[in-house]
């Protein structure tokens, strides 16, 4: 069943006035998880930037949002949270069927989950600062020594696998993840359990990694349903892991967030499993996915290769390009708290809005030749980790860990190239390399 545009289920101020919506093509493939993994997204993205920078998308299946694609335009909005909100409703692109199914469970709120992603204020800070402290660079610099042990055992499978590997799943995949556990407190035999769940519901719609995906492949969009399975492994697991650190608490941040109280009251059930649930999630899955677009970038461009190669004072700056070329986090929606104007154009209150940071970080306009990935790109004011109270709150742990990796393992290694097709995760949230071949000589 193709989608087609019709009128709007839920007024926007655009639709009585000048027509600003997306053509249908174009708007598709903003809702298309594979459009995610081809890249066809990154053309729909130019033509968006040129054409229509702020415009609606109206697709069947989904309720009509506003698409900021201009660097410029996310920033604005980004940093009016008081405006801009994230709790009013689903902070993440969602069809209108699994909508209504969570309005249904949750009681009338559009989140299945509370976490710091679908706070605004004054919640968002109390919670924030439950954990702040653990991921400030200050704090950051007495866990290097460990996370460096953690690295080298990476860059040392890696060298065994005698020249031939998949990067993403010998490497990019294991080394944030045993990061992000450790200083959880998750046992290491329960590693395995967290990613497979983590790809699961970031990569509900990728047929290799969601645990639905294949099965709902060919249903329409507007009939999708969330898969609430996952999000049900992942609370019995966490509730076993919060009664047991109130229990026998220790310095790791899973105790501190079970023992943790906000207004004096301990955290509730959905927001302490909330909390661990983003944490654990977003805590190695998109360094992971910054890792391995980094190897992909670094085996298409050989020159670029040599160039960190040879000066490794580059490698914070490859770090850097690295985040802006993948931009694991693709999207998410804010919802306008009144009447307002963007780029110009009328936002009526209730109105949602899709932040596009991959465009915003290929936007002509901030960054020279966007579509080259550069390792001694300066400035980078890329958007990846986004901006204002919603910056993300362990960007410094992300590019420590992969400053730190690649010190370790750039002089182990001589060249590198792909060695077999790559592939990208089909999904609209939160997407990186899946599968990244190479073969390599040692140095």
């Amino acid at each position: 069943m193709l989608p087609c545009i019709r009128e709007a289920r839920r007024p926007m101020s655009v639709m009585s006035a000048a027509d600003h919506r997306i053509p249908l093509d174009v708007a598709f493939q903003l809702v298309d998880p594979k459009a995610y993994a081809d890249g066809r997204i990154h053309e729909a993205y130019r033509w968006l930037r040129k054409n229509e920078p702020f415009g609606v998308a109206d697709v069947e299946g989904v309720d009509p949002f506003w698409v900021a694609t201009r660097h410029a335009d996310i920033l604005e909005i980004s940093r009016q949270n008081s405006l801009f909100l994230n709790g009013a409703r689903s902070p993440v692109l969602t069809s209108q069927v699994a909508d209504r199914k969570v309005r249904e469970m949750m009681g009338g709120s559009p989140h299945l989950l509370r976490t710091l992603i679908h706070m605004d204020e004054p919640d968002h800070m109390k919670y924030r600062v439950l954990t702040q402290a653990w991921f400030l660079p200050q704090n950051l610099r007495a866990m290097e020594d460990r996370i460096r042990v953690i690295a080298k055992g990476a860059v040392e499978k890696m060298l065994a696998t005698g020249g031939r590997c998949d990067f993403v799943k010998d490497v990019a995949l294991h080394f944030p993840l045993h990061v992000i556990m450790s200083i959880m407190g998750v046992p290491e035999e329960d590693e395995g359990r967290m990613l497979k769940l983590t790809q699961e519901i970031f990569g509900a719609a990728d047929p290799e990694l969601g645990r639905d995906a294949a099965a709902q492949a060919d249903v329409p969009l507007e009939e999708r349903q969330l898969d609430f399975g996952v999000i049900t492994d992942f609370f019995d697991y966490y509730r076993r892991f919060s009664e047991h650190k109130r229990a026998h608490p220790s310095d790791d941040l899973g105790s501190l967030i079970a023992n943790s109280q906000v207004d004096g009251q301990p955290l509730s059930d959905l927001e302490a499993m909330s909390y661990y649930i983003i944490v654990a999630t977003a805590g190695h899955d998109t360094t992971s996915s910054s890792t391995g677009g980094a190897m992909w970038a670094l085996a298409q461009n050989p020159g670029e290769f040599a160039k960190v190669k040879a000066d490794p004072a580059l490698i914070p700056s490859l770090v850097d390009e690295s985040i802006r070329w993948t931009t694991p986090v693709k999207t998410f929606m804010r919802t306008a708290a009144e009447d307002t104007e963007v780029a110009g154009r009328k936002v009526a209150k209730d109105d949602w809005i899709m932040l596009c940071y991959a465009s915003g970080n290929r936007d002509e306009a901030v960054f020279e030749d966007p579509g080259l990935f550069r390792v001694d790109r300066r400035p980078n004011r890329h958007l990846a980790f986004g901006y204002g109270a919603h910056l993300c709150l362990g960007q410094h742990l992300a590019k420590m860990e992969m400053r730190i990796l690649w010190e370790e393992l750039l002089p182990r290694i001589k060249s590198v190239e792909l060695d077999g097709e790559p592939a990208m995760s089909e999904a609209v949230f939160v997407n990186g390399p899946k599968r990244l071949p190479i073969k390599f000589e040692l140095a």
